[in-house]
């Protein structure tokens, strides 16, 4: 297996230490789902693209309506706006 040096502030390095965590097994885990993550981004960067190329870019009244829509499902959740459309996320 190999080896890589991690680098963390002194407050960090005191409460993983203090907490007696299993860092190897919670770095690897929250890489794999870093690189998981990146991966499904570049595939729905290509199906966004592949999309436009088929149908074209959306139009102004196209996002506005959208934006409409989500609101509407937005609140019928009761979820907040921004959350739902992945802003601050």
């Amino acid at each position: 297996m190999a080896r890589m040096t991690v680098y963390l502030p002194e407050e960090l390095h005191a409460q993983v230490k203090a907490e007696k965590l299993p860092v190897s097994e919670i770095l690897q885990a929250a890489l794999r789902q870093e690189l998981s993550r990146r991966d499904k981004v570049q595939a729905l960067e290509e199906y966004l693209a592949e999309l436009a190329e088929e149908v074209g870019e959306p139009t102004a009244e196209g996002i506005a309506e959208a934006e409409r829509v989500v609101g509407e499902i937005c609140d019928h959740l009761g979820v907040a706006e921004g959350r739902a459309r992945g802003v601050g996320a």
